[in-house]
């Protein structure tokens, strides 16, 4: 559906600003600049397209972030169809893609996590399990509610705050000789 031109203003002037935010959450899904450039490309085609589906006064952010989780997850099933379809190994494919972005992995998304937040405390997210820094990255970075981060992530609303409970404890143990040692916390 073509989007008028109040649509393409008010699309212009609320979700593009939010692009560079967008990038960054693709470039962690993917662990590739081209893909994550591509990834936002299409969420962005898509965006734009169903622009007058999204209910003005809810955030905006989520929705672009939602968009971009679906299109991820059909491109992945569209390769694993094509996969099957030509005869090719998924398992092996996807070995091959993890090893060959294993150099690049402490790469672009461990990078850009590490210049979002310097130092100590950005080491320790990048060392969380994925599952617990994506749900820290939505909800202390990005400011999603926990619905919204549930959304987004496609699973309930339960394991979000599973996560969150379970990655702040990780935190704290790896954070707090830093802690200590910047008097934030008692010597005992």
């Amino acid at each position: 559906m073509a989007v008028d031109g109040n649509l393409k203003t008010r699309f212009e002037a609320s979700a593009l600003p939010l692009m560079r935010r967008v990038y960054a959450a693709a470039l962690y899904l993917t662990e590739n600049r081209a893909d994550a450039e591509d990834l936002l490309q299409e969420t962005y085609l898509r965006a734009y397209r169903f622009f007058d589906r999204f209910v003005a006064g809810t955030n905006l952010r989520a929705w672009l972030l939602t968009i971009l989780r679906n299109v991820l997850r059909n491109q992945f099933r569209h390769r694993a169809a094509e996969q099957r379809f030509l005869g090719c190994d998924p398992l092996a494919d996807t070995y091959e893609r993890i090893a060959a972005s294993l150099d690049a992995c402490s790469s672009a998304g461990d990078a850009l996590l590490e210049r979002l937040v310097d130092g100590p405390v950005g080491r320790a997210l990048v060392n969380l399990p994925r599952d617990f820094r994506a749900a820290v990255l939505l909800v202390h970075v990005y400011d999603l509610s926990y619905a919204e981060a549930a959304a987004t992530l496609g699973c309930p609303l339960g394991t979000i705050r599973s996560r969150l409970a379970r990655a702040r404890r990780l935190l704290q143990v790896s954070l707090h000789d830093y802690a200590r040692e910047h008097r934030l916390v008692g010597t005992s």
